[in-house]
């Protein structure tokens, strides 16, 4: 019979090394605990358990990663507070808030990345690794705001100089420099693993920066008097600061908001499971990402001819693994139909 020939893409050749899940959600990323259809993995836990190895590291790391890097950013907080009355540098204590500001931030990234190893409830049933996204969102809000409020203060500074201990201002910025720069390497190769630790490193390359040019401008205030150099290179460490949040911010909002990730074709995505043997159409397409590493798609499968539901049940099985091989999509539900679908959204 014509139901019993196996699936395939018209004119492509299947997919290899992609497995399905089961039910009605397509779980790609595993199949222990299922029964699925013809041409499933004959080794369903072999890639499962290499993936979920892969990310032991960041879990046992990390968490320890950020709140030392924290901590180091706070006790020096107080460091450059205390250094900036002494010496009577304004640039010293808007370092300090920075610092403050960022030690908060860092902090904020801890607790975030302990809450997304929290497990799914009945409420929320995703989990809770969205809410390194939502700490990452607001890493970046924040540090951009500290970039405008320094520029505000640079301004300030270029109309009202102020005198200076220039010798003090430097040995404290060393210090600085210093602190940030062991903060740094302590997140250094973790600095890729998602976007809250990204935001987190860009806040302590960020402090690493503004060091440097307390460094300079007390060099400047200290030999020769150029109390305007501190500004400008405020300023421009701002802008460096800003020029690498803006991709952070952008890229978790377009998270939170469900926006179909970059580099994404829906249309290809559309006409490749159009091409699979009994579909005649798709629609209600949503494609969006729960984190950094989970890509989601939601979609309506029009079937060309009223097949068993065993023979439907396959047919989502072949699309799985056909998507998960072309677009890394590792989590799939589908509505298999037969007639029309008349929702609104499906217009």
């Amino acid at each position: 019979m014509e139901e019993d020939k196996e699936l395939r893409i018209v004119g492509m050749a299947q997919p290899e090394h992609a497995h399905d899940g089961c039910c009605g959600h397509e779980h790609t990323h595993g199949t222990e605990g299922c029964t699925t259809g013809q041409g499933a993995n004959p080794h369903p836990g072999h890639h499962h358990g290499h993936h979920h190895g892969h990310h032991h590291s960041f879990k046992d790391t990390t968490g320890k990663r950020l709140l030392w890097a924290s901590l180091l950013n706070l006790v020096f907080t107080v460091v450059q507070i205390i250094g900036g009355i002494v010496s009577n540098s304004l640039s010293l204590l808007s370092d300090a808030l920075h610092n403050l500001a960022d030690s908060s931030a860092i902090f904020i990234a801890y607790v975030a990345h302990l809450v997304a190893q929290r497990k799914p409830t009945k409420r929320k049933t995703f989990g809770y690794k969205r809410f390194e996204i939502i700490a990452a969102f607001f890493n970046a809000i924040v540090l951009i705001a500290i970039c405008l409020y320094l520029f505000v203060e640079a301004y300030r500074r270029f109309v009202e100089p102020e005198p200076v201990r220039g010798l003090v201002m430097l040995l404290v910025a060393i210090a600085g420099l210093v602190a940030n720069l062991v903060s740094v390497v302590i997140l250094h190769s973790q600095k890729g693993a998602n976007l809250n630790v990204r935001a987190a490193y860009m806040h302590l390359l960020g402090d690493t920066l503004s060091s440097v040019a307390v460094i300079v401008g007390g060099l400047c205030i200290w030999l020769w008097e150029i109390y305007w150099i501190d500004p400008l290179i405020t300023v421009l460490v701002g802008l460096y600061i800003i020029r690498h949040t803006w991709g952070i911010l952008t890229e978790s909002l377009d998270i939170l908001m469900e926006a179909v990730p970059p580099g994404m074709d829906i249309d290809r995505l559309r006409e490749t499971i159009e091409r699979v043997d009994l579909v005649e159409d798709v629609h209600h397409i949503h494609v969006w990402r729960l984190n950094d590493d989970q890509l989601n798609l939601e979609a309506h499968v029009q079937l060309s001819r009223d097949v068993s539901v065993s023979k439907a049940q396959e047919v989502r099985a072949y699309i799985a693994r056909t998507v998960k091989a072309q677009f890394g999509i590792t989590h799939m539900t589908v509505q298999m139909e037969f007639a029309p679908c008349d929702a609104p959204e499906c217009c």
